[in-house]
């Protein structure tokens, strides 16, 4: 994810051709989003991003402060993934609610502007079943590739969601959550739509923690987690590392009874989670060719988070 996104963006810089990626699964199709407006569900109609005329490229992309789903975890914890340990992440492994044993796990993946115009087709028929899509930083960056993202995935029939990437430092958390919600981040109750997911990670723009202290920190994403209820509905799904939720937010706050943990660990196991959770519903187990995720349980109890 990190290593490799350097490199597209310097392919960017230089050109604003089709680029090609020797991996032949990572598609990105294009330098700048569709020219046309997709078509949107009746359903999703809501979460629609408004288009721009004025398309950037990547690295104009990036310059607007854009981080992706755990860039920054691997820049600081680094990716241990192996072939090996990828294929062991997806058997089944470990506990879920009331301490039953997991029997059976699904596919999927996460994306963001960088993957551009995503070839859905292909990602289906490697098996994956389940999205999120990176919809906003902050409050003044959206993703440019949404639509296409989002619908598309959609339309191929995966089940998916789209992620907030927290920037605490910069708005409360109530006002990223509403921005969020007003730019693609709502829920729809038509069963192919999870909820919004907060990513929660190492700053990318400076002191680790934003400069906040534990308590700080958990009362921020109190806020948001209280006022994306609000508007939606569902909690938020939250995304971390053990490493990064138990230096930053510690004991201060607990949200294990209505948050479900999407875990980042790269390697044969999720390994120790962080305070407060018993098990993990997601888990980012690699971020190479991309950012690939399993869910923990079998496909009705995906359908069931979907559904609400």
């Amino acid at each position: 994810m990190f290593a490799a996104r350097k490199s597209w963006l310097r392919a960017f810089s230089a050109t604003s051709a089709v680029i090609t990626v020797s991996a032949g699964v990572l598609l990105l199709s294009t330098s700048a989003p569709a020219s046309a407006t997709p078509e949107i569900p009746a359903s999703a109609s809501a979460y629609a991003v408004p288009q721009t005329t004025d398309l950037p490229t990547i690295a104009a992309d990036t310059a607007l402060h854009n981080h992706s789903m755990g860039s920054q975890i691997v820049r600081v914890e680094g990716d241990h993934s192996t072939p090996a340990t990828d294929a062991a992440a997806l058997l089944p492994q470990g506990f879920g609610p009331g301490g039953a044993a997991i029997l059976a796990t699904v596919s999927g993946m996460d994306v963001a502007s960088y993957q551009g115009n995503v070839d859905w087709a292909s990602w289906w028929g490697q098996g994956k079943r389940f999205v999120w899509t990176k919809a906003t930083e902050g409050t003044t960056y959206t993703n440019p590739y949404f639509a296409q993202q989002y619908n598309g995935s959609y339309n191929v029939g995966m089940i998916r969601g789209a992620y907030h990437f927290a920037t605490p430092n910069t708005s409360s958390g109530a006002d990223q959550a509403n921005y969020f919600v007003n730019h693609g981040g709502g829920w729809s109750g038509d069963g192919k739509t999870l909820p919004g997911a907060l990513d929660m990670e190492y700053n990318p723009y400076g002191a680790t923690c934003y400069g906040l202290s534990q308590s700080s920190m958990g009362a921020w994403v109190r806020a948001f987690h209280d006022t994306y209820y609000s508007r939606t509905g569902r909690w938020p799904v939250i995304y971390t590392s053990q490493s990064w939720w138990n230096q930053c937010v510690g004991s201060t706050q607990n949200f294990s009874s209505t948050v479900p943990l999407w875990t980042a660990r790269y390697a044969s196991s999720a390994g120790a989670l962080p305070i407060n959770w018993g098990y993990y519903t997601v888990w980012q187990y690699t971020s190479s060719p991309l950012d690939l995720d399993v869910f923990n349980g079998a496909t009705d109890r995906l359908q069931a988070l979907a559904n609400g």
